[in-house]
C-alpha cells in the first residue's frame, strides 16, 4: 500500500479548513502516514497526529479561540503569549513529546535569530508548535534551545520538503487561496495585512505545490485569519474542496 503525507500550511482561523480536508480524507478511508505543518496547520497537524478528530479539533479551537487572540496573555513587549494555546495542548495531546504521537510530524518555524527556517520531528512538541504559530509583531518569539522561533510561513508556508522520499504520496493542503484573481478594491487594514501575506508567500507556494500529487486550494476570501466566527463555514469549504477531488484521492489511495 502507498504511503501518503500530508502539508498543512498556515493561514491562522483559515486553518479550519484543513480540518474539513481531514475530515473527508478519514472518511474515504485514506491513511496518513507523516504530516508536516507550520503555523495554523502545525497545531491541527500536532492535534491530528495525536489521535483528535477533526471536528473535535474544531470545537476546541473555537472555544480557545486561539485564532481570535481574545485569551491570551499580553506582556510587557506589547506582544501576546500563547499560554492558553499551550493549556490546551497540554489537555489534549499530554506528553510533551513528538513520540508520543500516533503519525510522525514535521513542525516547521522561523529562527528569527538567523533568519532560517527551522524542521522539529523529535524532543519537546509544543515549544515547537507555539514557535511555528507566533504571527510576527502580534506574538513573541518562543525559546526553543538556542532558537527564537516566529511563524514558519515567513520563509515556507507549505512545507512540502519533509514528506518528499518519505511518501509514495503527497496531499497539499493551502488555505490562502483569497481571491480568483482580483484584488478586492475595499481594502481595510486587516485585509491589507492578509492580502501582503498573500503576496509575499505566493510564488513560494505555487512552486511548492507542484511537488504534491493533489493539491487542495479552497477560496476563502472574505475570511479573515483573525475571526473564528466562521470557523464552521470554512470547515464546510475544507471539506467541500477535497471532495471535489474524491476521485483522484480514491486512486492515490492504491
Amino acid at each position: 500500500m502507498r504511503t501518503t503525507g500530508i502539508v498543512l500550511s498556515g493561514g491562522g482561523a483559515r486553518g479550519a479548513a484543513h480540518l474539513g480536508v481531514l475530515k473527508a480524507i478519514d472518511e474515504l478511508g485514506i491513511k496518513i502516514s507523516a504530516i508536516s505543518g507550520v503555523s495554523a496547520g502545525a497545531v491541527i497537524g500536532a492535534l491530528y497526529a495525536a489521535g483528535v478528530p477533526p471536528e473535535t479539533i474544531l470545537e476546541e479551537l473555537k472555544e480557545q479561540s486561539y485564532f481570535g487572540i481574545k485569551e491570551l496573555v499580553w506582556m510587557k513587549t506589547g506582544l501576546f503569549k500563547m499560554a492558553s494555546l499551550r493549556a490546551k495542548l497540554e489537555e489534549l495531546i499530554g506528553k510533551d513529546d513528538f513520540d508520543c504521537l500516533k503519525i510522525p510530524l514535521f513542525i516547521n518555524a522561523t529562527d528569527i535569530l538567523t533568519g532560517t527556517l527551522v524542521t522539529f520531528s523529535k524532543g519537546p512538541l509544543y515549544d515547537a508548535i507555539l514557535g511555528s504559530a507566533s504571527v510576527p509583531v502580534v506574538f513573541e518569539p518562543t525559546p526553543y534551545n538556542d532558537y527564537r522561533l516566529l511563524d514558519g510561513g515567513i520563509l515556507n508556508n507549505l512545507p512540502v520538503e519533509p514528506l518528499i522520499g518519505l511518501c509514495d504520496v503527497v496531499i497539499g493542503s493551502h488555505v490562502n487561496k483569497l481571491h480568483d484573481g482580483k484584488i478586492p478594491i475595499k481594502i481595510d487594514r486587516m485585509t491589507l495585512l492578509d492580502q501582503c501575506f498573500h503576496l509575499v508567500i505566493a510564488n513560494s507556494v505555487r512552486q511548492r505545490s507542484t511537488a504534491c500529487h493533489i493539491f487542495i486550494e479552497p477560496l476563502l476570501e472574505g475570511f479573515s485569519i483573525f475571526e473564528m466566527k466562521n470557523a464552521d463555514k470554512i470547515f464546510e469549504l475544507g471539506y467541500a474542496a477535497a471532495m471535489e477531488q474524491k476521485d483522484k484521492l480514491i486512486e492515490l489511495k492504491g
